[in-house]
């Protein structure tokens, strides 16, 4: 079962630009990771934000159409499963109501003392999943 959607606003700068004059694809990524942390540090509580850090392990893009600099973009993201020290997203950036890109993605938590993988506890998943328990 997935959590709440997260709506993340985006800015677009003038470095976001490639050569083509529209957003560098490598930036979406980016985009994908500030959604998933500005999520991560609304819901999880302050202890756990302090003692975690989370790192990508699979990112699964699809473009859909360019952004442009001026663009009035979000990105609404999706954490539709833990399992373990994993977090499963799906990310749809979205101009309106057209969609931009889609990216489905795989986070591991890691221990802010040790980077070792840290599992996700049925304490910490709650705030992210009120009604449902975790694998």
């Amino acid at each position: 079962m997935s959590a709440a959607p997260f709506s993340f606003p985006i800015r677009i700068v003038p470095a976001d630009i490639d050569f083509m004059g529209h957003v560098n694809n490598a930036r979406y990524l980016g985009w994908v990771q500030d959604a998933v942390l500005a999520h991560w540090n609304k819901l999880a509580p302050a202890e756990a934000v302090a003692e975690r850090l989370w790192v990508a392990l699979k990112h699964e893009i699809t473009y859909r159409r360019p952004a442009f600099l001026e663009d009035d973009v979000i990105a609404r993201t999706v954490l539709e499963k833990i399992h373990g020290a994993r977090a499963f997203y799906h990310t749809v950036i979205e101009r309106g109501e057209e969609v931009l890109a889609e990216v489905r993605s795989s986070w591991c938590c890691v221990d802010a003392g040790t980077l070792r993988p840290a599992r996700i506890g049925e304490e910490i998943a709650r705030f992210f999943f009120p009604t449902a328990e975790q694998g």
